[in-house]
């Protein structure tokens, strides 16, 4: 009975596999199956009901698609060294979360995200000591930092103090050691540790980094001040403008700031005079930034404000004069929002090397992994100093082929660690400062070959093992031959076939307009009696500059004038006027009085090659796309097996 059962499962699967292997299409005679179309499909399409009508449409985009990288590896495409070594790139990336442990991962996620919760300030002292030191060099390092360690615990020194005489970190002579206040990712992975793990006040034991062996001394630790939005009023004021025209800056900063401090509306004034037109229009508005989005100098004075709509006084950066104030904070966000963005920072982190090491023990276990210890010893003698002055040399007089460990069934000999050894020699172009005791030197690079070893092994199987790896590299693997052919093709020529390009605006250029416009010049100002005087003089035909320098003399909030070409979208204000030459009446608009000067009236007429290029290389390049699928069809023939295609619709 059981070996029916057996029988019967076995069956079972066997026609599930051969039905996900039905042929779903072919081109030019060859196969797709069933579960490559349905992998795609489903990725891209996430609804539970599935018609036959979007089965089809998709299968046209599909068909499209696989026309092209036919066409690629038809031309040869695929074979050359360009494309691999791309192709080869995106593997190494999509094979990345394939090659740690998830559990670790989990758990250095969560504790990096508790430790952003908080923000530490320290001070540290460092004593250098390169990574492959001598362990005499190692032990002088280590003793000098825990006689300055044992100073300052027993207060015979202030850490300050010790940092500024012993610190070998440049920056302590004038810093005196303090790296004010940083979180989690900012520091070394080892030098964060001691940081988090070490109470405010104290001195932490001693940590060994890729930079050599460091005390702290955490001076505070404070809750994370999260993001915050805050509306901003910017004066240009740089160093390559006039130093009258800094002035000037300078006084209008100051006036708008005494109409804030009167009362004024802050995202008014920001729509009349931020010289930001971006966020002028938005009052202002900047969106959410956090540490280290903005220039120091308006980041600290928008973490100083400590309340929702405080407002700064002026302060200069390298921009110019702004005023900002805060609208929103926005603490830390939640676990399940940061994670995504945690994971990434890991893979980048010197912290991946524990997950990394925790799954090479997994990979030790699984695929029965066995050491020959006894065989290496060889290399105590065969390997010299020699090494160290990328001169040493495999002597042929060498039995190389004992085993020094197993993967699975694949064995690795003595030739093979030898080999990694003269690679890593001539990559590393070590020197005498590199020179470290030979069994130690062995003993570090044979760990590193076993480890790289079982990540190799491991990583060359990573299609047998997971499915969905081995679709994802053949959806890169297309994606890369689409992408380069699709460039030659289409979005190069479109933009190098001038001749075409031409041909093109031509017969279409009627379709892309410009609206009726006005040559104008547009006057506003907040005082009534002003905007009449400006009025009179435009009227006798004083020039902008003159009327400028007559109405700005004593403020620069006086008068803004604004000239070129305008539709009706351009600005509110052509709403409130008459579309006609010459000057409009005077209007209220926005706590502004305004009137428009319309010196000529442009009919609408089609814009020119140059006026709207992406347009027509844009539509041009949809056109060559077209006619390029159309020959594509013609060259290959397609035929689709819609009895397999409908098995897939579910409604």
């Amino acid at each position: 009975m059981k070996k029916i059962q057996l029988l019967l499962v076995a069956f079972a699967l066997s026609f599930i596999v051969n039905a996900q292997n039905e042929t779903i299409l072919t081109i030019s005679g060859e196969p797709i199956s069933k579960s490559e179309f349905e992998y795609v499909f489903k990725k891209n399409n996430s609804k539970t009901a599935i018609t036959k009508a979007e089965l089809d449409e998709y299968m046209e985009l599909f068909i499209n698609y696989k026309l092209k990288v036919k066409e690629a590896e038809e031309l040869g495409m695929d074979t050359v060294a360009s494309f691999k070594k791309e192709l080869n790139g995106y593997r190494e990336q999509l094979a990345a979360p394939y090659l740690t442990n998830s559990e670790v991962d989990n758990e250095l996620i969560q504790q990096a995200y508790d430790r952003m919760k908080f923000e530490i300030r320290a001070s540290h002292i460092l004593i250098k000591v390169d990574q492959n030191a001598l362990p005499t060099d190692t032990l002088k390092a280590y003793t000098k930092i825990n006689e300055i360690r044992n100073m300052t615990v027993k207060g015979e020194m202030t850490f300050e103090a010790a940092a500024i005489e012993y610190s070998q970190d440049p920056s302590a002579k004038t810093n005196k050691g303090d790296l004010g206040y940083f979180t989690a990712f900012q520091m070394v992975y080892p030098f964060e540790n001691a940081a988090y793990e070490t109470p405010v006040g104290e001195v932490s034991l001693i940590v060994r980094t890729r930079f050599g062996y460091h005390i702290l001394k955490v001076v505070d630790k404070r809750p994370s001040r999260g993001e915050l939005k805050v509306s901003h009023i910017v004066i240009i004021s740089n160093d390559q403008m006039k130093p009258v025209q800094q002035d000037q800056a300078k006084a209008k900063i100051d006036e708008i700031y005494a109409k804030v401090e009167a009362g004024s509306d802050f995202g008014l004034l920001a729509k009349q005079f931020s010289d930001d037109k971006g966020s002028a229009q938005k009052g202002g508005e900047l969106p959410l930034f956090g540490p280290g989005k903005m220039v120091p100098e308006f980041e600290d004075q928008a973490y100083a404000l400590k309340m929702v709509g405080d407002v700064s006084a002026p302060f200069k950066s390298r921009f110019g004069w702004h005023i900002i104030k805060l609208l929103e904070v926005k603490k830390l966000e939640s676990f399940e929002e940061l994670k995504p963005v945690i994971e990434k920072k890991i893979q980048r982190d010197s912290r991946s090397q524990v997950s990394k090491e925790a799954f090479i023990q997994e990979l030790i276990k699984e695929y029965g992994f066995k050491n020959y210890p006894k065989n290496l010893s060889p290399f105590y003698t065969w390997v010299d100093s020699t090494i160290f002055l990328n001169k040493w040399v495999i002597d042929p007089s060498w039995s190389m082929n004992k085993t020094l460990f197993t993967i699975s069934k694949r064995k690795y000999t003595q030739k093979d660690f030898a080999d990694y050894l003269l690679m890593q020699m001539k990559r590393s172009k070590m020197t005498n400062k590199s020179i470290m005791p030979i069994e130690s030197y062995v003993n570090t690079n044979f760990t590193a070959f076993k480890n790289a070893s079982i990540l190799a092994y491991e990583d060359a199987n990573l299609e047998n093992k997971y499915p969905n790896f081995k679709a994802l590299m053949q959806e890169y693997h297309d994606g890369i031959l689409l992408f380069e052919l699709s460039d030659q093709k289409v979005w190069k020529k479109a933009t190098s076939d001038t001749l075409g390009l031409d041909a093109y605006y031509e017969a279409y250029k009627m379709e892309n307009m410009w609206p009726e416009r006005v040559e104008a010049q547009i006057y506003k100002s907040i005082d009534e009696n002003i905007a009449k005087k400006v009025y009179e003089m435009v009227s006798k035909g004083y020039s902008n500059d003159s009327i400028r320098a007559i109405i700005n003399n004593n403020s620069q909030l006086n008068l803004v004038i604004e000239e070129g070409l305008f539709s009706k979208e351009d600005d509110e204000l052509f709403s409130k006027v008459e579309w006609k030459r010459g000057l409009s009446e005077m209007v209220l608009f926005n706590n502004q009085y305004s009137f428009i000067n319309i010196t000529d009236i442009l009919l609408p007429s089609p814009k020119s090659l140059d006026d709207a290029k992406g347009y027509y290389i844009s539509n041009y390049q949809e056109q060559l796309e077209k006619e390029w699928i159309h020959s594509l069809r013609l060259k290959y023939p397609v035929i689709i097996n819609k009895e397999v295609l409908y098995s897939i619709a579910t409604d």
